[in-house]
């Protein structure tokens, strides 16, 4: 009689279980969100200050430049550093430290041009909370851009400031700066010139579009910020 032959009982396949994977979608998905939200706020606006075709006046021309300045180039200069980013999470940190101030710089110099367009244009600019908070945030602009410049030398002033110091620096006046120029925004879109054209609706859905993608935004940059904070303190 020839032996029996056993036969092996074919293993179940092996599902390899990423912890992180949720997470990873999580992020991905707010990722996502942002960039579809800040596109329709930056999309919109444009499309609002070249309703009447060109040349733009003083006032649709400080829209463009601040809304592109602040809303696209200074948020997306945030999101760069993102390892969740969909344009730069496949980036070294070099280019993704390249991209964040090549963006911050662009953006900020946008933003401040538009900014002083409109104080040439207007006498009075502080009667206003649109105002306000838009010349709260161009100081705050001016003071992150010449922070972060100075940030590309902080190996050779290390001996004045310690590096660490730089950064947490620069990340804590830039925590604030989107959500000042996302504030005053705000009030634009509030602005009976804007919701006569496109609806009261409309105007206020925009101000949550606004609202969501700035505090997705913020929270990533306090996020960094406690944990450089965190370091600083240890070390």
């Amino acid at each position: 009689m020839s032996p029996k032959v056993s036969e092996r009982s074919a293993s179940p396949p092996v599902t390899v279980h990423d912890d992180n994977y949720k997470i990873k979608i999580f992020h991905s998905t707010f990722n996502l969100i942002t960039h579809i939200l800040i596109g329709v706020v930056v999309g919109i606006s444009v499309i609002f200050s070249f309703r009447n075709g060109t040349p733009l006046g003083a006032t649709p021309l400080h829209i463009v430049l601040c809304v592109v300045g602040y809303q696209l180039l200074m948020a997306e200069a945030i999101l760069s550093l993102s390892p969740h980013n969909g344009w730069s999470s496949n980036l070294k940190l070099v280019d993704k430290r390249r991209a964040h101030w090549i963006l911050q710089t662009l953006g900020s110099g946008l933003a401040i041009v538009g900014s002083f367009i409109k104080i040439i244009d207007k006498s009075t600019h502080l009667n206003t909370l649109h105002g306000k908070f838009a010349i709260a945030a161009l100081v705050l602009t001016t003071v992150s851009l010449i922070n972060g410049l100075g940030s590309l030398w902080a190996f050779e002033l290390r001996r004045y400031i310690p590096i660490n110091v730089s950064k947490l620096i620069h990340i804590g006046i830039g925590i604030f700066v989107l959500p000042t120029s996302s504030i005053a925004l705000c009030y634009g879109f509030d602005k009976s010139m804007f919701k006569s054209w496109i609806s009261d609706e409309v105007a206020f859905t925009l101000i949550g579009c606004t609202s969501a993608f700035t505090v997705i935004i913020s929270f990533n940059s306090f996020t960094t910020f406690l944990v450089k904070l965190w370091k600083c303190f240890k070390s």
